[in-house]
């Protein structure tokens, strides 16, 4: 469960900066930007300077005509991120995405790769190297290699059950509340940007499945709606 915007550890310099980094867009700040916006929050603009520093020299950030950008790690984050908060989703068929390992004997850090590609393609796993979802995202499918197989299925049982099978959705559905709740009762600048953030961690959680697969209570689209809201504000604190 999500513990209230008291119980939550403070954002660190760096992670404010790039906090900010992957809700703008375009990702590009300049310097005096993310000063600004940093002050709100309650960092110096000294130990924020050092922050960035650290961000650009592991990657994380890159220079660009004197701005900054987000690195190549980020910029696939924030594209994971801005699918859980967009409408990434189309008509749905009744089709499931399938993948299947059908390469063996790799390393654990080959395997350990390849879950995280699967992972991020917000597919689950059903059994030891099988792996679906249903196939109602805009995204392509993930492409079928040397590695992994990939089918198109429609299962003969109660794709309901199904679902909750593979993920665990009250658990989704409390801790979403629960950050709703949070957010709405807190006023203090660096809380809410810390709240924020979990909101963003629980979006890139979010299965992004088919209306007909989810609970009554699912707070996905009212999460998606405070989420862009926060970003308004996000924006607002780095205009001139």
């Amino acid at each position: 469960m999500i513990v209230p915007a008291t119980g939550l550890r403070p954002l660190t310099a760096r992670s404010v900066a790039l906090s900010l980094m992957l809700g703008a867009h375009p990702a590009r700040m300049s310097p005096a930007q993310l000063a600004r916006a940093g002050e709100h929050f309650g960092v110096p603009a000294a130990t924020l300077r050092v922050a960035l520093t650290r961000a650009v020299a592991s990657g994380d950030l890159e220079r660009a005509d004197g701005d900054y950008v987000l690195g190549a790690r980020l910029v696939e984050r924030q594209r994971r991120q801005d699918e859980g908060v967009q409408d990434a989703e189309t008509t749905w068929d009744g089709t499931w995405e399938m993948v299947v390992v059908v390469a063996a004997g790799r390393t654990g850090a080959d395997r350990a790769a390849l879950r995280q590609r699967l992972d991020r393609a917000r597919l689950a796993e059903l059994r030891e190297g099988t792996w679906m979802r249903p196939a109602n995202l805009r995204r392509p499918p993930v492409v079928a290699d040397e590695v992994v197989a990939t089918f198109r299925a429609q299962p003969d049982g109660d794709p309901v059950a199904l679902a909750d099978s593979l993920w665990d959705l009250p658990a989704l559905v409390a801790d979403g509340h629960d950050l709703l709740a949070t957010l709405e009762g807190t006023t203090d600048p660096a809380a809410r940007l810390r709240v924020a953030s979990e909101i963003v961690r629980h979006l890139a959680a979010d299965p992004l499945l088919p209306p007909e697969l989810l609970p009554a209570d699912w707070p996905g689209t009212a999460l998606r709606e405070t989420y862009t809201a926060y970003q308004s504000e996000l924006r607002a604190l780095t205009l001139p």
